[in-house]
């Protein structure tokens, strides 16, 4: 365990090895500063409980080990995303539902529809070309993967089931997935 103090805040750094005594006895005796907490181990459940228990008053951030990249999570949206709405995350996005036209989702990951995606889906927001789009049934006018932009045929939608976009040799083609394919 570190503790050094910030201009905004007691910088914690658990290695795993501390007990919730030890960690109890050093933020007593420090100013009541915000705790930033970086968890650089597997850090048992009391050790945090007793972190989150001397930090009840003063606020906690808990921070990945520097040098290590932050891992967004996956938003579940468990229905149809209609019209007019727009969901946005840093991680993929899971849709259990619809995309409906005029509705919109999108992602730092990848964007997955189990449904019929008719709105926008835009994949890899952040830049992302590994991203990739996946639903039911592709409908969209619009596909969105990183910087790269596709419009659907003028012929109309050939798919005949689940289908996923992604990027090869700098352009977003559609395929099919799953049983089938």
């Amino acid at each position: 365990m570190r503790l050094r103090a910030t201009p905004k805040a007691l910088a914690l750094r658990l290695d795993g090895d501390e007990t919730p005594e030890e960690v109890a006895r050093a933020l007593e005796r420090v100013p009541g500063l915000p705790l930033e907490v970086e968890v650089a181990g597997f850090v048992p459940a009391e050790v945090v409980r007793a972190v989150l228990a001397a930090g009840e008053e003063r606020g906690v951030t808990f921070r990945p080990p520097r040098g290590a990249e932050a891992q967004p999570g996956t938003e579940v949206v468990p229905e149809t995303v209609r019209a007019g709405r727009r969901v946005a995350a840093s991680g993929t996005v899971v849709v259990l539902g619809d995309v409906n036209p005029g509705g919109e989702v999108v992602a730092g990951g990848d964007v997955i529809v189990v449904g019929k995606l008719r709105g926008l889906a835009h994949a890899g927001a952040g830049g992302n070309r590994a991203a990739a789009i996946w639903a039911l049934r592709v409908e969209a006018k619009q596909l969105r993967i990183a910087d790269l932009v596709a419009r659907a045929p003028e012929e109309g939608f050939s798919g005949q089931g689940p289908e996923r976009a992604v990027v090869r040799e700098e352009r977003i083609v559609l395929e099919p997935w799953g049983k089938g394919r």
